[in-house]
């Protein structure tokens, strides 16, 4: 699934560069203004001259904080997925149906929807693209699982994994599994995610096949 953990807490900060502080305000207008432009233009057609019109920063601005493009594109699609945060209901199911209800109505979205859609196609034909998307968006998302399955540790409703490279891996299709499907049920099949179909991947999830 998706998780929030911030090891930059200015995500589209370029490494090793120094100058005046970041501005927070300037930032979300940046991102703002990128997902914005790429509902309205598409990918082919933004440049990061429309994105600094938008927002109302000079261009050099952008450069001080992306080195191009790509890198832009990722952290306005990674802002968006930082705002999920794991539900706390007292029990394990009902802590994955409401995680899947929230990623679902954040693809909903135009701007989510667009924005993910387009720098997942550019990946495609870009390495380092897809080495940023994985540590921009799905490794921060990742920590969800961590999470959730920790409070299901705890709760008494998981067991306790003692080989840490195994849990690991678990973490990683747990993850593939739940993201996976909802992204493609949302964006793919455009087939709605609604409580009722949540409520059945969750079943589904944690009692396999045989409990359909």
């Amino acid at each position: 699934m998706v998780a929030v953990m911030h090891s930059d807490p200015h995500p589209g900060a370029p490494n090793g560069r120094t100058g005046r502080p970041r501005s927070a305000e300037a930032d979300r207008a940046i991102l703002d203004a990128t997902r914005a432009a790429l509902v309205e233009r598409g990918w082919s057609k933004l440049t990061m001259g429309d994105v600094a019109t938008r927002a109302g920063v000079a261009k050099t601005t952008l450069y001080r904080r992306w080195t191009g493009k790509s890198e832009l594109v990722v952290d306005a699609v990674a802002a968006l997925f930082d705002e999920l945060a794991l539900p706390d209901l007292g029990s394990l199911p009902a802590d994955v149906e409401e995680m899947v209800l929230r990623l679902a109505a954040l693809l909903e979205r135009p701007e989510t929807r667009t924005s993910l859609m387009a720098v997942v196609a550019e990946a495609t034909r870009d390495e380092a693209l897809r080495g940023r998307i994985r540590s921009a968006i799905v490794d921060r998302q990742k920590c969800l699982v961590l999470e959730g399955r920790a409070r299901a540790q705890a709760r008494g409703e998981l067991p306790y994994e003692e080989d840490t490279a195994s849990a690991a891996r678990n973490a990683d299709l747990i993850f593939d599994v739940i993201a996976g499907a909802v992204v493609h049920r949302a964006l793919v099949s455009a087939e709605p995610v609604d409580p009722a179909w949540a409520r059945r991947f969750t079943r589904l999830l944690l009692s396999g096949i045989g409990s359909l």
